[in-house]
């Protein structure tokens, strides 16, 4: 005779696959402030974005449509992995012994292992149906690179890396992942572009930095009539794609909690998995239908909400990019090389940035070794090895669950596994921070 597991609360939901991605900004009273032109300080025009963005992107920087249609080649390729699960973390619970109800919205099923392939896939998409031959972009820990390169092969189209160099030399399982998708990777800065050169001229011992990563991808974009530039964060169009995530958690949730969640919580580096995760549940808030609060949990080293300043700054070091209004650390800000790579960027989603001064998203800084112990924790209990990202919203949710130890629905945005990330756990365990 074999057990059954009670059928009301099972610990793997799943639904049917959004067919739209969900554009929050069309439903908020204020809207998100404009991007601006670094010389002319204008809301910046789809002429402004062309020489760096697919058509169909600049569209969805400032749609005001509340639903957009994903494109059906784009929905095959997602139905590859989705929908992602959403897992009751009952181990979890047990042992941080609490009456709360965890939840967690694993993305590392996908083919790289985050969430990232979300929007690698929509950009690369419409980049092919542009007629564009390549793909520059940045990567942090390498999940986004890897993403876009994946997604490069699926509708041909080079893709060149530049890879922040602390993560380069401490993660070289990435390079190698990119690579074997068929795109090709640099550290970063290098000796290939001007920005890089400039860089490196002035600190040769730089570890690198996201925004000096996205300058040297500008440069060569701009540089290339047959190039365009895709970022794996930060702005509106990358956020739209990573509502699949949030939508699915909804309905998920929906089948097995019918209040809803109380507490997301994500982690916060750029801005666009927490986005896609939380603001399909502010949907739910806006229209009534449940309250929940939203945590960005961001790294202590880079807590750009929690202690940067909102106010307008560039998205890279060379001031290449338009000037976003966000919750920034300054466009010189050098973190220190902790190992959640991707969240070592010194500025926030305008689109998230907007949220929190409305009140409808809090941000927390949790520390390196404080993620680790909770990843630890995760792994030992549920299985799964977190992402060093995602490990910092692990964190928070064990924090206020130890807080609060009522009987509440949490949902944790759990954006990508850590298998490649064992050297950084080693250090962990070995007692290095």
């Amino acid at each position: 005779m074999t057990e059954q597991l009670d059928a009301t609360h099972p610990d793997l939901v799943t639904v049917k696959v959004p067919t739209h991605w969900y554009n929050l900004a069309a439903e908020l009273d204020e809207p998100i402030p404009p991007h601006l032109h670094p010389g002319t300080r204008e809301p910046v025009g789809p002429d402004d974005l062309a020489p760096l963005f697919a058509s169909a992107l600049i569209a969805q920087e400032v749609a005001s449509e509340t639903y957009i249609e994903i494109p059906q080649e784009v929905r095959e390729i997602y139905a590859m992995w989705r929908p992602s699960p959403l897992i009751r973390a009952r181990r979890f619970e047990k042992a941080l012994n609490t009456g709360a109800h965890i939840y967690v919205k694993y993305e590392g099923v996908s083919p790289v292992g985050s969430h990232k392939t979300n929007s690698a896939v929509a950009q690369a998409y419409y980049n092919h149906i542009d007629g564009v031959r390549k793909l520059t972009t940045e990567t942090g820990a390498g999940q986004w690179g890897s993403a876009l390169s994946f997604a490069g092969a699926q509708f041909g189209l080079e893709v060149e890396v530049w890879q922040v160099r602390a993560s380069y030399e401490s993660k070289p399982y990435r390079g190698h992942l990119i690579r074997t998708y068929g795109g090709t990777v640099h550290s970063s800065p290098s000796t290939l572009t001007e920005a890089g050169r400039a860089i490196l001229a002035k600190d040769p011992d730089t570890t690198g930095s996201l925004g000096m990563a996205v300058s040297e991808a500008v440069e060569v974009a701009a540089a290339d009539p047959e190039a365009r530039y895709a970022l794996g964060s930060v702005l509106n169009h990358v956020v739209l794609h990573q509502t699949v995530i949030g939508q699915e958690a909804v309905a998920q949730l929906a089948l097995v909690e019918p209040d809803g969640a109380d507490v997301v919580f994500g982690c916060a580096g750029g801005g666009s998995n927490l986005a896609g995760l939380s603001f399909p549940f502010l949907r739910e808030k806006i229209h009534g239908r449940s309250n929940p609060r939203i945590v960005a949990a961001e790294p202590a080293a880079c807590p750009s909400i929690t202690r940067g300043e909102y106010r307008y700054d560039h998205g890279d070091v060379a001031g290449l990019t338009p000037l976003l209004k966000m919750h920034t650390l300054g466009m010189d800000f050098v973190p220190d090389p902790i190992h959640a790579g991707g969240l070592r960027y010194h500025g926030m989603a305008p689109a998230l940035s907007h949220t929190v001064e409305l009140g409808l998203v809090e941000g927390v800084a949790i520390s390196q070794h404080d993620a680790f112990a909770a990843g630890v924790q995760f792994a030992r209990t549920q299985g799964i090895v977190p992402a060093p990202e995602s490990t910092h919203a692990i964190a928070a949710a064990a924090a206020h669950v130890a807080d609060d130890p009522r009987e509440q629905v949490v949902v944790i945005g759990l954006s990508g596994h850590g298998q490649l990330d064992l050297p950084a756990y080693a250090e962990y365990l070995d007692g290095k921070f």
